[in-house]
């Protein structure tokens, strides 16, 4: 089992947990089962902890389509990542993007996705409501090379080779857990992500449920959630049961990526953000 640093991402992801993993991972239960993560995301979280046994699950399923394919054929996600990035060198940057982009919207799958998240601003991910169409622009970065890709891929399949991907809404994974197990959620935020893949359709209600029968059960969760905003000016207001958390921790996140992008890169000198850390144990 991890929990020191391990930095190298496999998927550019705004609001990836990567950096913050040892701190969050810190708080974690000195013992525990298998490890569920049922908002995997970019699996921050669970590559720097590399879990003897776990459950990592999302609700979207072309990024768990490339979950999937890293635990089954690691080589097969080197080659999507490679024949997409070769258009750059036929297209230009932008018009590989775009190409790639239209093929994703056309037919949504994790091999367009893969690219997709690596090439856009910010690794902001996120879609229109009007059509559910991804709609980020091309990031100003160049993509990776696919030689340094390939060594992300061979070191998250290791990291990742004693969990289980699962493409599943949030509380069919976390029903699964047994006493001794550790849930860790970080799903949507409540105040400022409606914009970002699957925020529309998620209720916090409904995770606190999920978290009160965990508890119930016997099951350690630790949640990741709105803390504070605008550097600790703001604290965000949640609808959190009384009782239903033993301890509250804060973990600093830095600027916020999100706000760097819808401000289109002016000072985010006054967005200094925070999480909290809520346990049930």
């Amino acid at each position: 089992m991890g929990g020191t640093a391990f930095k190298t991402q496999l998927l550019k992801w705004v609001g990836n947990k990567q950096r913050q993993a040892p701190e969050i991972i810190r708080h974690f239960p000195s013992r525990f089962g298998t490890y569920f993560e049922p908002f995997l995301g970019s699996g921050g979280v669970l590559g720097v902890l590399a879990p003897r046994l776990g459950v990592a699950s999302d609700a979207f399923e072309p990024l768990i389509e490339i979950w999937r394919t890293l635990g089954s054929k690691p080589s097969q996600v080197k080659d999507w990542y490679a024949g997409r990035h070769a258009l750059i060198l036929e297209h230009g940057k932008e018009g590989a993007y775009a190409r790639v982009l239209e093929s994703y919207n056309r037919s949504p799958n994790g091999a367009d996705l893969l690219f997709l998240c690596r090439a856009c601003y910010g690794g902001v991910v996120r879609f229109r409501k009007v059509d559910g169409y991804m709609s980020t622009p091309c990031g100003v970065h160049d993509p990776i090379s696919p030689d340094s890709f390939n060594k992300r891929v061979d070191l998250w399949a290791e990291r990742t080779k004693g969990t289980k991907f699962v493409h599943a809404d949030f509380s069919e994974v976390m029903s699964q857990a047994k006493p001794g197990d550790l849930v860790y959620c970080d799903p949507p935020y409540a105040d400022s992500q409606a914009i970002l893949y699957g925020a529309q359709a998620f209720s916090l209600r409904r995770l606190f449920d999920c978290i009160a029968d965990c508890r119930a059960r016997g099951v350690h969760v630790a949640l990741s959630i709105d803390g504070s905003k605008y550097s600790g000016a703001k604290l965000c207001e949640l609808p959190i049961p009384p009782g239903l958390f033993k301890q509250e921790r804060f973990i600093e996140l830095g600027r916020s990526m999100l706000k760097r992008f819808q401000m289109d890169g002016r000072s985010l000198e006054d967005h200094e953000v925070s999480d909290r850390l809520l346990l049930t144990y």
